[in-house]
């Protein structure tokens, strides 16, 4: 005969301790989908409708506010123009911060702690008349160089952590096999650092695609502007189009939702296994 197995009742803690865990998660997800929803009934809907129903979902479809967003905010050209400027943003800071990490994360020098501790004060300096000087303002470099500068500590910091965390024997094994520096930093630690890699690469698009401060001061020229400091089109001294404000908004939000699909899983990855690291 077959002995019965007896299941014993979870504790009623077990459940408060689920209920309010699922209670937290349920809350977090309406603090991030509910603003996200007012963005798009809003972009959808016409000037009344906002009017006589702000928050509520759009009565007819509006799809064509998106392409008259498109259109008379330029955002042909703004959008080209962040394109020219984030790239190179991205690129600059995710190689530098790979190299810088694992310099000072691997190599033994003297002085590293000093350079990694000099590289978290970020640049302290008038950035302004620094650029006007070289003679960039005015040209996509006077964005461009600042935003890397000021993105470099975190990457610096953030690349240094996840190669700490990488075992010393991997290092070894390549320099027996006649690996230098360099191999063992191009053919073995790079490659494992790819959730990191990824995670920054994500941090930083979205950090130079919604910069608007560094732009507004250093690219006063019109044909320059990125879509960001474009958006300002929509506010004059009459009022706000709240139905083109908000659909411009939609148009700047989707290329950072695509970059974070497709870098989804390692971005996860990235920060679980190397922020945690040091």
């Amino acid at each position: 005969m077959a002995n019965s197995v007896t299941v014993r009742p979870r504790p009623w803690g077990y459940w408060i301790g689920k209920g309010i865990q699922y209670g937290v998660l349920i809350l977090f997800a309406l603090y991030v989908l509910v603003p996200f929803f007012w963005v798009v009934s809003t972009a959808l809907k016409s000037q009344i409708e906002i009017a006589q129903d702000p928050l509520g979902p759009p009565p007819t479809w509006r799809w064509e506010n998106i392409v008259q967003a498109w259109e008379l905010g330029n955002f042909g050209r703004y959008f080209l123009n962040s394109v020219v400027v984030t790239v190179p943003i991205v690129l600059l800071v995710v190689s530098l911060s790979c190299l810088a990490g694992y310099g000072l994360a691997r190599l033994k020098m003297p002085g590293r702690n000093f350079i990694f501790y000099l590289f978290l004060l970020g640049l302290m300096i008038p950035l302004f008349y620094i650029l006007r000087d070289i003679g960039v303002l005015g040209t996509y470099w006077a964005m461009i160089l600042p935003q890397t500068a000021i993105s470099l500590p975190f990457g610096i910091f953030f690349m240094r952590a996840f190669f700490s965390g990488l075992p010393w024997d991997l290092a070894d094994a390549a320099k027996i096999d006649g690996c230098n520096d360099f191999g063992v930093f191009g053919r073995v630690m790079l490659p494992l650092a790819g959730p990191a890699v990824a995670a920054l690469v994500v941090f930083n698009f979205m950090g130079a695609w919604n910069a608007f401060l560094l732009p507004l001061i250093y690219m006063q020229t019109e044909s320059l502007r990125p879509m960001m400091v474009g958006m300002m089109f929509f506010t004059t001294r009459y009022g706000v189009d709240y139905s083109m404000s908000m659909a411009g908004t939609l148009i700047i939000m989707l290329p950072v939702m695509v970059v974070y699909v497709i870098f989804q899983r390692q971005f996860i990855q990235g920060l679980t296994a190397g922020a945690v690291k040091g």
